[in-house]
């Protein structure tokens, strides 16, 4: 994996752009948000994550695509279940990724962060292979922008607590965060 600064494209990973992003109003990369997704909840592999991230999603085919269907959002990067790497958004444009948010007194965070979505939901383990892919991406970033340092790596619920509760209790953030260490 590889990472265009010029660009915000990786190389060496699948690109599925999305729709769903703008321009940043600064340019300034300072946050890394993790998150969690699965469509339908609780099914992985199905390929409707990535179908949602470009307004593709057929409502007919699950009660609750009908709640979501509407919805216009997007991550920069998805890790699935076996570790592979999609990406919807280049890193120097905005994902709509964190809606009403605030880090640090600083409220809008898509402006300045990187989202990752994990295939998964709050309470099952993420796998081996996920959390490979996602430290060499974290290192990754983290080398391209400086500005993420380890304090500035999040989960969803960190930045909309009471809204959102991803990654959930089963992340291992220990485990992300011994990574930061020996990097």
């Amino acid at each position: 994996m590889h990472l265009d600064r010029a660009t915000g494209w990786c190389h060496g990973v699948r690109h599925c752009p999305s729709p769903n992003f703008n321009q940043r109003p600064a340019g300034e990369i300072s946050l890394l948000v993790i998150h969690n997704i699965s469509l339908p909840p609780g099914q992985f592999g199905t390929g409707r994550v990535q179908q949602f991230f470009q307004n593709a999603l057929q409502r007919c085919e699950h009660p609750f695509f009908e709640e979501i269907a509407g919805l216009q959002v997007s991550a920069h990067f998805l890790i699935e279940r076996d570790g592979a790497v999609t990406q919807f958004v280049s890193c120097l444009d905005r994902a709509w990724h964190a809606g009403v948010s605030c880090f640090d007194g600083r409220e809008g965070c898509n402006d300045f962060s990187i989202g990752i979505e994990l295939e998964g939901t709050d309470h099952e383990p993420f796998s081996d292979a996920q959390y490979r892919a996602l430290i060499e991406l974290c290192r990754l970033l983290q080398g391209a922008y400086p500005a993420i340092t380890p304090e500035r790596v999040c989960g969803h619920s960190d930045i909309a607590p009471g809204r959102k509760t991803d990654p959930g209790p089963a992340f291992d953030w220990q485990r992300l965060r011994a990574a930061f260490i020996t990097c």
